[in-house]
């Protein structure tokens, strides 16, 4: 039986990122960057004023102070979005909104509330003259041409995952249409007869569907679209018909829940050895162990199985990082911490994954259990933030002792 490690290494071995495709700028949040996006102009584009003041020659108020302030000629007003032709020469000023072009012969600005005129605005009268009570450098509230980005600068790498801040710096550089990588495409199915859907009461020996919800929404949360093919009765003949349909859809990996341990309707295995095979079907691990990985047709299919917390778990284990390697993510690990546990926990030998809730304790991170650890004790999993995460072999570890934690509920640029 494979250990997780050897099962993980096979499966991310088929993966590789998806082909680009266009979307637009507004479009982009949350995409992987195909390629890498480099600046075609200087950012800002020329020297502008960055406050509301006054355009002047740095040595003409040098010596100003409130005590011995500066009066300068007015010559004019300069807008935003003009372009000024007036030119400042010695013993002149002109007054200047935040973010317009600064007129030729001025080195820097002065700003409203270091003179006389504090409270004028653009649009009003202008002053003959204005009182300096503030000396300044050169360069002083100036934004230099290139201060931001300098033409031929990579702005953004391939594989970055974009966020909101980007879009402006995007637009910024007139960029109206992004390559990035396309997202994944996920069939989905849990076969069970007991099964009915979210929308009806179940019978007696009935329970509702559970897995293609739950997976339907981590598909989501690492960048897939779902395909959404239903409930399946176990009947080899179906779930075939299901996997050929994922196919003819142009699926890019295809996942099934129930269906793949050795009981006597478990169906998926049958069906998937029609069209395609199995690498392996059992993994050393808690929960979990039923879980398969194979072919159909050349689509890559994951088996996971039918309890709720063993195929979430299965899912966040093998799929989220074969789904982020083909969504062109750099990085595809879960945020580790090492934690201190604060009770007695207990393991089988195999791989296990506990549900934990863990909190800051002073400089250190303490872990406790959400609750039952049964694979269908779904409330557990709703509780925790993390997978306590017990090595192989080990099956006591005690009080006061550290475990890894896989945080479920980090921050998502910590690890994509």
């Amino acid at each position: 039986m494979l250990s997780v490690a050897e099962a993980l290494a096979r499966v991310l071995n088929d993966f590789q990122p998806l082909s680009s495709e266009f979307v637009s700028v507004e479009n982009v949040v949350g995409r992987v960057l195909a390629e890498s996006i480099s600046s075609t102009l200087d950012l800002p584009p020329f020297v502008n004023s960055s406050m509301d003041g006054y355009a002047v020659r740095a040595d003409d108020v040098r010596a100003a102070s409130t005590r011995a302030p500066i009066s300068l000629r007015v010559i004019g007003d300069i807008p935003a979005g003009t372009n000024p032709t007036l030119v400042i020469e010695k013993g002149n000023a002109a007054r200047i909104m935040t973010g317009a072009k600064l007129p030729r012969g001025a080195d820097a600005v002065v700003p409203v509330e270091a003179t006389d005129n504090a409270q004028a605005a653009i649009g009003g009268v202008t002053p003959d003259h204005v009182s300096i009570f503030e000396s300044v450098q050169a360069g002083a509230y100036i934004r230099s041409i290139g201060e931001d980005v300098r033409a031929g600068d990579i702005i953004f790498k391939a594989g970055t995952i974009t966020r909101p801040y980007d879009v402006g710096a995007l637009a910024a550089l007139g960029v109206r249409r992004v390559s990035v990588v396309r997202r994944p495409r996920v069939a989905i199915f849990s076969t069970g007869d007991e099964l009915v859907s979210v929308d009806q009461t179940p019978g007696p020996g009935q329970i509702r569907d559970i897995n293609t919800h739950a997976l339907s929404a981590l598909i989501k949360k690492y960048g897939g679209e779902s395909l959404m093919l239903g409930i399946l009765r176990d009947d080899v003949n179906v779930v075939h018909r299901a996997l050929m349909e994922a196919v003819t859809q142009k699926a890019d990996v295809i996942i099934s829940s129930a269906g793949v341990s050795v009981g006597a309707y478990d169906v998926v295995k049958s069906a998937v050895e029609r069209d395609g095979s199995l690498n392996f079907w059992k993994v050393k691990m808690r929960p979990g162990k039923p879980f398969a990985y194979g072919k159909v047709r050349g689509v890559p299919f994951f088996g996971l199985p039918g309890n709720p917390v063993s195929a979430i778990v299965g899912f966040e284990i093998f799929v989220r990082p074969a789904l982020l390697k083909l969504g062109g993510y750099a990085r595809v690990e879960k945020p580790i911490l090492n934690v201190v546990v604060n009770e007695t926990l207990h393991s089988d030998g195999r791989e296990t994954y506990l549900r934990a809730i863990v909190t800051r304790d002073g400089e250190h991170y303490a872990a406790r259990s959400a609750g039952g650890q049964g694979s269908n004790i779904v409330s557990a999993l709703t509780r925790a933030n993390a997978l306590l995460i017990i090595p192989a072999d080990v099956t006591e570890v005690k009080a006061g002792e550290r475990l890894k934690a896989w945080m479920l509920d980090w921050s998502e640029d910590a690890y994509l």
